[in-house]
């Protein structure tokens, strides 16, 4: 274990989250050992300023409820303790512990027959939690009592040669934790590092895995990974991985084969990490349409051809994709809906009849279907003049775009109260 003086490190103590040291000090001076960890001290030696801290102690989770007073234990499969100070929480963990310990024989640790971690309660030391962190610029320890940083595997070493590499051997962590591989494609394309080489040769060996994973769990990394301001670089990793097949495989399939299908994501995703930037709201339902456009579109044209209409083909090849997509990745109704509904403004659009057109306008949905219509013309449909047509028309009708009222499906459902027994 190294220990990095504050001389040699670029953390600065008015970046550090008041709440988190405050937490450190309580822990400190209960006779607990405690570090500001992970994310937080990577990002803060890279001269940023995290909006996340986490603490790690060796307080077990019930000596850290008796600590304080707002607290709550939350997940099963990985326990972790919400600790609230002021409007801030902290999320606090007890150490880990390596999985042929005497308590992982007790029930806290538990795996699938394919060595997928169903659970993982194990306590340990400092040194075996940092053995069972990710990666290695994730398994840092920041002491803000003394403004040191604990290195146990240098994590310092891979930070300062810009370097993606998982702890131990790669394939077993993938093993245990399939989403282990799409986070390091995340923080390569967040950092702009490059994946060391055994790590990424494990992500081809083990990619497969990712199907074990809950949809609901997939769908929540999938706003991790695109909805953060860095989607596109992160969309060509897991193309060149071969992970975004295991999101949402007929589109992936057709993005990777098509360079007209790529354009348009690629520009989709670009877009969206521009708005992320320029601090303007961004929604899942427009990138999602924009991702799942190609399946849509070939399925769609598969059953026009077989003589359906082609709005009913939009419709109906729209069920099939949202209803595929969640057998991978859980999307919910929320986003789901809008989704179809922009993709059933694309054939109203193209027609462009005269009595339809303040009705389109009005549309909820307008600006982002006429957002993906964009980068459908720029990345080669033949949609000859209808960006400019649309574009003439909000200018000439300012005042109806979007002002149509919300769906039903939009609306959350009502709350009904409980049926009272009339009978005595």
């Amino acid at each position: 274990m190294s220990r990095i003086p504050k001389s040699d490190h670029a953390i600065h103590p008015q970046h550090v989250n008041p709440a988190a040291i405050r937490i450190v000090k309580r822990l400190r001076d209960s006779g607990f050992e405690a570090y500001i960890v992970g994310g937080a001290v990577r990002d803060l030696i890279l001269g940023g300023q995290p909006k996340d801290f986490d603490v790690a102690t060796n307080a077990k989770p019930e000596e850290i409820k008796g600590l304080f007073r707002r607290y709550r234990i939350i997940g099963s499969r990985f326990q972790i303790e919400h600790v609230r100070d002021g409007r801030e929480v902290i999320e606090v963990t007890t150490y880990r512990g390596p999985h042929d310990s005497e308590d992982s024989l007790k029930n806290a640790s538990k795996r699938s027959d394919k060595g997928l971690l169903l659970r993982d309660n194990v306590y340990g030391t400092l040194e075996q939690d940092a053995a069972r962190r990710d990666l290695t610029i994730n398994a840092l320890y920041y002491d803000p009592l003394d403004e040191t940083v604990l290195d146990q595997i240098d994590g310092g070493r891979d930070i300062s040669a810009r370097l993606i590499r998982v702890i131990g051997d790669p394939v077993k962590r993938y093993q245990e934790d399939p989403v282990r591989m799409l986070r390091v494609v995340r923080f390569a394309a967040k950092l702009q590092f490059d994946i060391e080489a055994d790590t990424e040769a494990g992500i081809g060996k083990c990619a497969a895995l990712l199907t074990e994973i809950p949809p609901a769990r997939l769908f929540d990394e999938f706003l991790k990974l695109f909805m953060a301001g860095y989607g596109k670089p992160t969309l060509l990793l897991l193309l060149e991985h071969g992970l975004l097949h295991c999101l949402c495989p007929e589109a992936a399939s057709l993005i990777a084969s098509e360079p007209q299908y790529r354009t348009l994501v690629t520009s989709a995703m670009a877009n969206t990490d521009q708005r992320v930037k320029d601090d303007r709201p961004v929604t899942p339902a427009f990138l999602l349409a924009a991702l799942l456009w190609p399946a849509l579109q070939a399925r769609g044209n598969a059953l026009a051809q077989q003589g359906e209409p082609p709005l009913q083909a939009v419709h109906s090849a729209g069920q099939q994709v949202i209803a595929e997509t969640c057998l991978h990745m859980a999307i919910p109704r929320r986003f789901s809906f809008p989704v179809r509904e922009i993709w059933e403004l694309q054939p109203r659009l193209e027609r462009k009849q005269p009595k339809k057109i303040k009705d389109l306008l009005a549309n909820r949905r307008f600006r982002a279907a006429y957002d993906l219509l964009l980068l459908r013309a720029e990345s080669g449909e033949p949609l000859e003049g209808i960006g400019e047509f649309w574009d003439q028309q909000q200018q000439k009708h300012p005042e109806l775009v979007g002002t149509a009222p919300p769906r039903p499906d939009d609306r959350p459902p009502r709350r009904r109260r409980p049926r009272r027994n009339r009978n005595p």
